[in-house]
């Protein structure tokens, strides 16, 4: 008997001679003009075509995390290109590596955070004072953890960062908020009362809050974050070769180690 052919169901890419088809649309002539990339992202990964509110949203989340200077994560993409200039996607590939718990998965960690909390809520607030006591129970439980509030503070931006009243006026002008941001905002309100100082909502958390409210799933959230930073490295490469500054900082680094002795006892050259 004759086995039938495998077959995979997908509801992504697939080609015949003639057309590419993309979430059951002819990609050259349905998607392509009509859809920018990050709704796009938004799409393949939700399965729901994005409203113009989502996708203004989504859009700004990515264009947040961008790019944010000589980051660690800019400069192993830069050191990299130096070390390999024929590997493009190794110096890209670097700088993506080196996106963890703190830089760039602070967005994962906040929205992960922030979607716990509500999903353990028993009632779901209606009004700002009722996410206020749940932000002040959340911010206090976290505490007593000896845990950290993801999405709290910035090394940068101490009196607030400018991401973050962005992120939360296109949501309220989109119409596309909800608990995540709702939840994220009372912590900015209430947390001084626990913490005994003022801390400003990160950009970084801030994305978190409004991806999940986008329902993209947690898991995949640092997945954006990587997205965004793709197009940040990109820039980083392209500056790299206009204005190069990888070999400086190598050679500034190299020609400044200081032999020492192992264990800790002093220099080599005292």
């Amino acid at each position: 008997m004759a086995r039938e052919p495998l077959s995979f169901h997908t509801v992504l890419g697939t080609s015949t001679a003639t057309t590419i088809t993309l979430l059951d649309k002819d990609l050259a002539r349905d998607l392509m003009g009509n859809f920018s990339l990050s709704e796009l992202a938004y799409w393949m990964v939700t399965e729901q075509q994005p409203t113009r509110g989502q996708g203004r949203l989504v859009d700004a989340c990515l264009l947040a995390l961008a790019d944010h200077g000589f980051t660690p994560t800019a400069l192993a993409t830069r050191l990299t290109y130096l070390s390999a200039p024929d590997s493009i996607q190794g110096a890209l590939a670097a700088g993506l590596l080196g996106g963890g718990s703190r830089f760039l998965g602070v967005t994962e960690d906040c929205g992960r955070f922030l979607a716990d909390a509500i999903e353990g809520l028993e009632r779901v607030p209606e009004d700002d004072p009722g996410w206020d006591e749940v932000a002040l129970g959340l911010v206090r439980a976290t505490r007593a953890a000896g845990a950290f509030v993801p999405g709290l503070g910035h090394h940068v931006h101490k009196d607030g960062d400018p991401r973050t009243p962005r992120i939360f006026a296109i949501a309220q002008e989109e119409g596309v908020g909800g608990n995540a941001l709702a939840l994220f905002a009372a912590i900015g309100r209430t947390h001084e009362q626990v913490l005994g100082k003022k801390l400003p909502l990160n950009g970084a958390g801030v994305v978190g809050a409004a991806l999940v409210d986008l329902g993209i799933p947690v898991d995949l959230l640092r997945g954006f974050a990587l997205l965004a930073r793709s197009a940040g490295l990109l820039g980083q490469l392209a500056e790299e070769r206009r204005r190069p500054m990888a070999m400086e900082t190598f050679l500034h680094i190299d020609q400044n180690a200081i032999p020492t002795r192992p264990n800790g006892e002093g220099h080599v050259r005292d």
